[in-house]
């Protein structure tokens, strides 16, 4: 359905932006990419009270309209663009009520540009705890714009905000707030002429931003240079005079609307929070505590609700066979759909208590104050300090984090952090890392508060971090640096995370993740059962053909001859041959044959594995027993020792190997995106399979 109204939310980063559009649009939302560039675009819908209907797309966060990265680029392309899918009819510009001075910068920028505006007042709670008095009515007045104040945290006001856009067209536009037009006189007259243009700050803007807009031909952004050189013209200078000009006219408007007292309280409680948690000894002491707490808990927490979805696949497994008649049709649904399904399932506790705790960080501000410490550890491997908010979402998934590194100006610092971030531990990662961890390190705690298996699972992330800083330090050297990085960034106060948001970012990450492995591992185990449940010519019906001798029926039992038919058919199948293939390649560290089969399948996504395992063990396994993939890889059997298949070394051995390599199609297929260039995700695949090998072969030689 076709919306009404097309209204832009736009904002600096922190001001509630992205809580307002979830207010605004709830579920009711879609995420893609802006026209011809890799930037999210997301956009949402909203009722309004006169039965409207209104699209709301949700801009990139920018303190100007001048760009400072490809996602604040975006920002006046969509404003300024006329007659497009995105060309707005209205703009809300959120602005933080308790940082009204730098957020009005963006405010007079857009309105000068005479789109129709709101503001939305947001953090309007926070302003008045902090003690500062907003004459919101005489606001609006001296702007000439409506002022609507919310709280978008608590939903406060987004009645208010629907009834504002529903009157949209009803207001006048705002008012003049600089003269645009002795800030450059003579160019923005010229190409007011020859493009028609009627309002100066828009002409001024294409002075500054030609070369970017793709909207101009080549040819009109040629003559905009001529232009620039004719009346001698400067970008930096022009932005100077702007910005300045800018400053006095909010100074002297908050002069009359706005008491602020001395001290702000909230910045000082936040201000004495950080003297703890950001000090450079013990911030990063009590960093590392949270990351031990975080993963000391995905195992204690999660381990109840994994028994219980284990038990219940271990039931449905038993009840399908009991109910289906015996064939390739029962085994292909039980022994490759099902067992391929609860290889994902069974990790959800696991995987929705990961991404709580980062929602969490992210919400009370701490994930900032994170990448503000570590700033001074990237300088010193050659990277920015952006660079650690991809690094640190890293951990939840490699592909929106090297998505993220639009917003790192450098080409050198961007570029290395594209080629370690799926270096550092990503969920994917951890339903290998847990099913691993949990057949070889004893479930008992050390120094009574401290449980093995969640010591072994904080090490694993923090062997990730360590590797990516180590791997940036080297690659400093590698790629030659074209200009010098920088960071800026704003910390925001402390505030208690909102419930409702973590629940549903619990319910959202976990329901993507299950969706997208889900329908990769149902694939994948099909094929897998598929491979594994025929062979090559007549291999099979030669191994049925010999165990039909009466040395083998009459020595053995039916159970057991069974299952050295199983074993030998499994060995003799394609997936069989095509492990036998590499095993050569695998064996000196520690990989059997059906091990290198998952190594193969996994390379489609990390998290193949657990669903190849229970593949393999269910092929390979009595038909009549049903048990859980862990059970199933315990009690696999080394054929030429007799000990189990995962021992300590093998097991660590192969967390190793999933810690380095590029398992992942979708990552190889975003930093092409990102990079335009596949020398760039090639040469990512080879360092860390050799880095891969390299670190399993160490670690399986020395603990074997």
């Amino acid at each position: 359905m076709k919306a009404d109204i097309r209204v832009a939310l736009v904002g600096n980063p922190n001001t509630g932006k992205s809580t307002l559009f979830n207010a605004l649009t709830g579920l009711n939302q879609k995420i893609g990419n802006f026209p011809g560039v890799t930037v999210d675009k997301k956009i949402g819908y909203t009722q309004l009270p006169d039965g409207r209907r209104a699209e709301i797309i949700d801009l990139p966060g920018t303190y100007s309209l001048y760009p400072k990265s490809r996602d604040e680029s975006i920002v006046f392309s969509v404003l300024a663009e006329k007659a497009t899918e995105l060309t707005p009819d209205l703009v809300i510009v959120i602005i933080d009520a308790t940082n009204l001075k730098r957020n009005l910068l963006l405010y007079t920028q857009v309105a000068d540009l005479k789109i129709p505006v709101i503001i939305a007042l947001n953090m309007i709670d926070l302003s008045k705890k902090a003690g500062i008095d907003i004459d919101i009515n005489k606001l609006a007045a001296k702007l000439g714009v409506p002022i609507v104040p919310v709280s978008a945290r608590k939903l406060e006001g987004i009645g208010e905000l629907r009834t504002a856009i529903s009157y949209a067209n009803k207001f006048a536009l705002q008012q003049e707030s600089i003269d645009v037009k002795g800030i450059a006189p003579g160019i923005i007259e010229s190409i007011s002429k020859e493009h028609g243009i009627d309002n100066p700050y828009f002409s001024l803007q294409l002075a500054h931003q030609h070369e970017t807009l793709k909207f101009l031909t080549p040819e009109q952004s040629e003559r905009i240079e001529q232009l620039e050189k004719e009346h001698g013209f400067h970008s930096q200078k022009a932005q100077a005079t702007e910005t300045i000009a800018r400053y006095n006219y909010i100074n002297d408007l908050l002069y009359d609307t706005v008491k602020t007292p001395v001290t702000a309280h909230d910045e000082s409680i936040s201000n004495k929070i950080d003297k703890i948690l950001t000090h450079r000894v013990f911030g990063f002491i009590i960093f590392i505590g949270v990351l031990l707490f975080m993963f000391q808990s995905i195992f204690a927490w999660s381990e109840y609700p994994m028994s219980l979805i284990e038990g219940l696949f271990v039931w449905m497994e038993g009840g399908l066979r009991n109910i289906l008649p015996a064939g390739p049709l029962a085994d292909l649904l039980i022994d490759g759909v099902v067992a391929g399904l609860s290889g994902v399932l069974v990790f959800i506790p696991q995987i929705a208590i990961l991404f709580a705790f980062i929602s969490i960080l992210e919400d009370t501000g701490y994930m900032s104050r994170v990448t503000f410490m570590m700033d001074k550890i990237m300088r010193k491997v050659g990277l920015n300090g952006k660079s650690v908010v991809p690094l640190i979402g890293g951990f939840a998934c490699a592909v929106p984090s090297i998505m993220s590194t639009r917003t790192i100006e450098n080409w050198k610092d961007r570029m290395i952090t594209i080629m370690v971030t799926p270096l550092v531990a990503c969920s994917a990662r951890l339903p290998v890392y847990t099913l691993l961890i949990a057949l070889v390190v004893p479930n008992r705690n050390v120094w009574w508060i401290f449980n093995l298996q969640g010591l072994a699972l904080t090490g694993m992330y923090v062997l990730s971090l360590v590797s990516a800083i180590i791997v940036a330090y080297v690659m400093k050297f590698i790629l030659k640096a074209r200009e010098r990085g920088y960071f800026i960034m704003e910390l925001p106060v402390y505030r208690m995370p909102r419930w409702n948001n973590v629940l549903f970012s619990m319910y959202e990450r976990s329901k993507t993740f299950v969706l997208e492995a889900g329908k990769v591992i149902i694939a994948v185990s099909v094929i897998l059962w598929v491979l594994s449940s025929y062979g090559p010519g007549d291999r099979f019906t030669n191994i049925e053909k010999k165990y039909q001798q009466p040395q083998y029926t009459q020595s053995m039992k039916p159970d057991s001859l069974a299952r050295v038919i199983s074993t030998e058919k499994l060995e003799n199948s394609y997936a069989g041959v095509l492990g036998h293939v590499i095993e050569p390649v695998i064996k000196p560290i520690g990989f059997d044959w059906k091990i290198g089969i998952a190594l193969i399948t996994s390379f489609a996504a990390r998290e193949v594995f657990v669903g190849t395992m229970a593949t393999i063990y269910s092929v390979d396994g009595d038909a009549d027993r049903i048990d859980s993939v862990q059970d199933k890889m315990r009690n696999a059997k080394n054929p030429n020792t007799g000990g189990p298949v995962f021992t300590l070394a093998v097991a660590f051995s192969l967390m190793m190997f999933y810690a380095f390599a590029m398992q992942c199609a979708s990552t190889v297929a975003v930093v092409y995106r990102e990079t335009k260039d596949w020398r760039w995700p090639a040469a990512q695949f080879v360092y860390m399979t050799v880095l891969a090998y390299g670190a399993a072969f160490l670690v399986y030689n020395l603990l074997k």
